[in-house]
């Protein structure tokens, strides 16, 4: 057959398909979450989160050691205080436990790059993302308190803030904050598109942030939006975000792809805990390839248009693309 264009003659072998990959990842694009429990001393698996673990302040150091074992050099840290109140006032105590966890891998690995989640949901007795005015989140009031926790976690050496409650203006309202006590040089990577997601059960497992009641709607996006979404992306850009966020993935990576392609920023996307132990579980059952699915629904949110991902096949993620089966 007298064939001018053949397609396949770029994929014949393992060295043409890599020469010709329109996608390329790197573990430098990692982050990995982790989880400091105040109240613990060692290390407790999560039951919800199989293969994942809360640390002590006298063990984080061993998820860094684990992390810069498998190539992934930056973190975010989640949270779990000894005590909760009504406004979470331990989110920005001097000596609350993502500051003294920072510190303390600052200490002993001060390149490791350590991103925080700022929120009040694992801080507040009722579980919700700020202070409440009746049974509602009062967004004017919250972010005061989230303006005390960004510069607490910047005063502690947090190298970027992360904002996830999803209140109206707290970009600016941080960026303020952060510039007028001279840590103008900390980023804040946004999570702009954050939808109200069934995907989130273990992770609020896994942080003891389960709202006490009602739910977290008013505030997190509608599932069935795709405009709001960029609308979110602008005000955050707007308002000063250096990076933007789509969180979840796998569901969401057609607003992944309007994001990237609307705005230059760098985009970042969440491959939530929901996402994380379908994969697990169905691979564990024998159902899938474990491995394998976890590459393929990497490059696929890479490949809609995402440049960061968070992820807790973070380290599993690193030694597929050192090995070339991704990257």
């Amino acid at each position: 057959m007298d064939l001018t264009i053949r397609p396949r003659r770029l994929r014949g072998n393992a060295g043409i398909r890599a020469l010709c990959r329109e996608t390329r990842m790197s573990p430098d694009s990692l982050i990995y979450p982790i989880f400091v429990d105040e109240t613990l001393q060692g290390t407790r698996h999560i039951d919800a989160l199989d293969g994942q673990y809360q640390y002590g302040l006298d063990s984080v150091h061993l998820a860094v050691e684990d992390c810069l074992a498998a190539g992934v050099t930056k973190c975010i840290l989640f949270g779990l205080p000894a005590k909760k109140d009504a406004i979470g006032s331990s989110a920005w105590d001097e000596h609350g436990v993502v500051q003294e966890a920072i510190r303390r891998i600052k200490a002993k690995y001060p390149d490791f790059y350590v991103i925080t989640d700022v929120c009040m949901c694992e801080y507040t007795d009722h579980g919700h993302c700020g202070v409440l005015h009746d049974h509602d989140v009062d967004n004017d009031l919250t972010l005061e308190v989230l303006c005390k926790e960004t510069l607490s976690h910047a005063m502690a050496g947090a190298d970027m803030v992360a904002p996830s409650d999803m209140m109206d203006g707290r970009v600016a309202a941080m960026r303020k904050t952060l510039d007028d006590n001279g840590f103008e040089n900390v980023p804040i990577m946004a999570y702009s598109a954050k939808y109200a997601s069934a995907f989130y059960g273990p992770f609020r497992s896994a942080a003891g942030s389960c709202p006490s009641f009602g739910d977290r709607k008013s505030y997190q996006m509608d599932c069935h939006n795709r405009k709001e979404a960029l609308r979110e992306c602008a005000l955050d850009v707007e308002e000063g975000a250096d990076i933007i966020m789509v969180k979840p993935a796998l569901s969401y990576l057609d607003v992944i792809r309007e994001c990237s392609d609307a705005f230059d920023l760098p985009m970042c996307a969440y491959s939530v805990s929901g996402e994380y132990a379908m994969i697990r579980t169905a691979g564990q059952a024998g159902l899938i390839d474990e491995y394998k699915v976890m590459c393929e629904s990497a490059v696929s949110i890479f490949r809609a248009g995402a440049n960061i991902l968070i992820t807790y096949y973070a380290k599993e993620l690193a030694q597929a693309m050192k090995k070339g089966d991704i990257g």
